[in-house]
């Protein structure tokens, strides 16, 4: 059973074999305002991990993580952040603050680059947040976060999908009318990719990407409310 929703919130990080984690979790586990930090990883705990409240581990693919990061979750409003993101504690609070105030939405960050890729980053950066406010689309590393009820509603993500699970996600939130807002600050996110595959390579791959998945997932919904 979820625990009462006050103010807090389970922050679900899904760690992949080459993603480190211990940062990121502490600073949200110091949170007063977060309830838990469960790391729902791929291979069993390195020891007992003081970083985090639950560690939970099982087959790979982020999909599949995540909903049992959501599954194992006791709180309320759940809120999916990926180990590469880096935070501060005025994210958590309009996080948190979005959470108390809102019944049934999902909430993003603005998403902004570290300085580990090249400078066009930026206007990757830049297209993100524009597709987010004018199309309600945020990807999965602006830090969603929702109730528990809205996610359980819509089906957790698709596990099936090799990548792009939180853009399905949205668009079948979107189309089943769940109001999808900013929380109004701001996360970054590793470049990393941008850099070790180009820039040009990883920013078409993304959109072609994209456009793919928001049109099977328009079509899976409408295939499911004929």
């Amino acid at each position: 059973m979820k625990a009462s929703p006050a103010l807090q919130l389970s922050a679900v990080i899904p760690l992949g074999s080459d993603d480190r984690t211990d940062e990121l979790a502490s600073r949200l586990k110091r949170h007063h305002r977060i309830g838990e930090v469960i790391v729902s990883a791929t291979a069993p705990a390195p020891g007992k991990p003081d970083y985090c409240d639950q560690w939970i581990h099982g087959p790979a693919g982020r999909g599949a993580q995540l909903n049992r990061g959501a599954a194992a979750a006791r709180y309320s409003w759940l809120w999916f952040v990926h180990a590469d993101s880096r935070l501060t504690d005025t994210t958590v609070d309009a996080v948190s603050e979005f959470a108390s105030s809102t019944h049934a939405a999902i909430g993003y960050c603005r998403l902004r680059f570290c300085d580990d890729g090249p400078w066009l980053v930026r206007l990757n950066a830049l297209g993100a947040n524009l597709r987010s406010w004018l199309l309600r689309q945020p990807y999965g590393d602006q830090g969603l976060c929702m109730p528990a009820e809205v996610f359980e509603g819509l089906g957790g993500f698709r596990e099936e999908l090799r990548r792009g699970e939180d853009l399905d996600f949205i668009v079948r939130a979107g189309m089943a009318g769940i109001p999808i807002r900013s929380v109004g600050a701001s996360i970054t996110t590793s470049a990393r990719r941008y850099r070790e595959q180009g820039w040009v390579r990883t920013t078409w791959g993304h959109q072609v990407a994209a456009a793919r998945l928001i049109r099977n997932a328009r079509h899976s919904v409408r295939s499911d409310h004929p």
